[in-house]
């Protein structure tokens, strides 16, 4: 892991892990003691809509590709809002699928696949 003056590989992440479990409990602690407004409702088709996104976008990575991932990430996690539209999601979906393209594979050069092996390429 390594010190301060000499980190090693590990060093950051143990401690940026550490930092924000201490903010967590720090605000666990406060809920316990400071009075505030109670939670009215549960919203558990947004939240599994949410976690189906993201375990998605895991599954589609590596057998889909880059784009189609994001996409499915991008219009799933929205369709959980109330406020959810087709067009402007869609375009989302689309500007966000060609910025993490640029980002991610042309510009740093990680070996993600655009488009998968599923989709026949």
């Amino acid at each position: 892991m390594g010190t301060a003056g000499r980190m090693g590989p590990a060093y950051f992440p143990t401690i940026l892990g550490s930092l924000l479990a201490l903010i967590g409990a720090v605000g666990i602690a406060r809920s316990f003691v400071r009075k505030g407004e109670a939670v009215s409702k549960f919203y558990v088709k947004e939240l599994v809509l949410v976690l189906a996104a993201v375990l998605l976008f895991g599954l589609l990575m590596r057998g889909a590709g880059l784009v189609p991932a994001v996409l499915v990430l991008v219009i799933l996690s929205a369709y959980a809002s109330d406020k959810f539209q087709l067009v402007p999601t869609l375009l989302l979906a689309a500007g966000l699928a060609a910025f993490s393209v640029l980002v991610f594979v042309k510009l740093l050069g990680l070996p993600m696949p655009i488009l998968g092996p599923w989709l026949g390429f």
